[in-house]
């Protein structure tokens, strides 16, 4: 089967490179589902699992917070605030941050950094309920 280049990037790092088979994201519309020599497209994404499927028939899956998916026949690019592999994944890690964010919040000011937080603890709600999924799969 043909392949078509993925790439995965957060505002941080490159998080994955890989040829894959099929690409399957939450778009802002609903499911996406990308086979190479897909029409040129460029969307939001939602919250949720970037799933590549690689030629080798394993499934990589990616958690991002949101972002923008662009499209050409013969490479996809996500471009998200946060990206993190799920084998990366750290509910304690999120927990706390969430918390901390919490925490921000009530003692904020202005407008601009009031957005910010909750920005950021939608971000962390959204990990930590893929998290939850993923300890749901694997049981």
């Amino acid at each position: 089967m043909a392949t078509i280049k993925v790439d995965v990037v957060s505002a941080e790092e490159n998080i994955l490179s890989v040829d894959a088979e099929l690409v399957s994201l939450p778009g802002k519309s609903g499911e996406l589902g990308i086979l190479p020599g897909h029409l040129p497209l460029i969307t939001l994404i939602r919250p949720g699992f970037v799933r590549i499927h690689l030629p080798n028939k394993e499934v990589e899956q990616v958690f991002v917070a949101g972002g923008v998916l662009e499209v050409q026949p013969d490479v996809v690019t996500v471009l998200a605030d946060t990206a993190i592999r799920s084998q990366d994944l750290d509910e304690a890690k999120a927990q706390k941050a969430l918390e901390e964010a919490r925490a921000a919040r009530q003692n904020a000011t202005g407008e601009l950094a009031i957005a910010k937080i909750e920005a950021e603890m939608a971000a962390l709600a959204a990990e930590l309920q893929a998290i939850k999924k993923i300890r749901q799969q694997t049981r």
